[in-house]
């Protein structure tokens, strides 16, 4: 991304306080959600005694570690530091960018479900807030596409490796 299309796509949001206010929003909206469900999640694997309780929370997890270390190593800064500018959502983390952690971590969650749930439509249907997601972290400017399209391909890796590990 070139810092000009970067500017464009901030200020197109950040000149408009309702365009601001719903991107913020649905960044919110989408991780909550998707965060609130996984506990919830959990605990109906518990109240069904599911010997896929263990697996469940084990594989994102690991994985959120491995993940989180990566990243440090990485150290990638964001684009807001790369341009010199302010994104839409007040944000000050220091790099870190590359892998987007929010995005492995509702696709993580996504392959969760996909692969214990017998019903495959929850884990697609977080899998496309997902997507929302992704393209949301870009438009607020906390992320490059890189770091999304990273963090949804880590997440979705992670999910098949776990599963099929452990």
């Amino acid at each position: 991304m070139k810092r000009d299309t970067y500017i464009k796509m901030i200020d197109f949001f950040t000149a408009n306080s309702f365009r601001s206010k719903t991107i913020q929003v649905v960044n919110k909206l989408i991780t909550g959600i998707v965060f609130v469900s996984y506990p919830c999640f959990l605990a109906y694997l518990l109240w069904k005694k599911d010997s896929f309780l263990l697996k469940g929370i084990l594989v994102p997890l690991i994985s959120f570690i491995i993940l989180t270390i990566i990243r440090k190593i990485i150290n990638a800064p964001r684009p807001y530091e790369v341009f010199n500018t302010k994104a839409v959502i007040q944000k000050e983390t220091l790099g870190k960018s590359f892998p987007s952690r929010h995005v492995f971590s509702i696709f993580i969650i996504a392959s969760t479900y996909y692969a214990v749930l017998d019903i495959k439509t929850f884990g697609i249907v977080v899998a496309i807030l997902g997507c929302l997601l992704a393209i949301t972290r870009v438009l607020i400017g906390v992320h490059f596409t890189k770091d999304v399209i990273a963090g949804a391909i880590c997440g979705i890796i992670s999910g098949i490796i776990g599963f099929w590990i452990i």
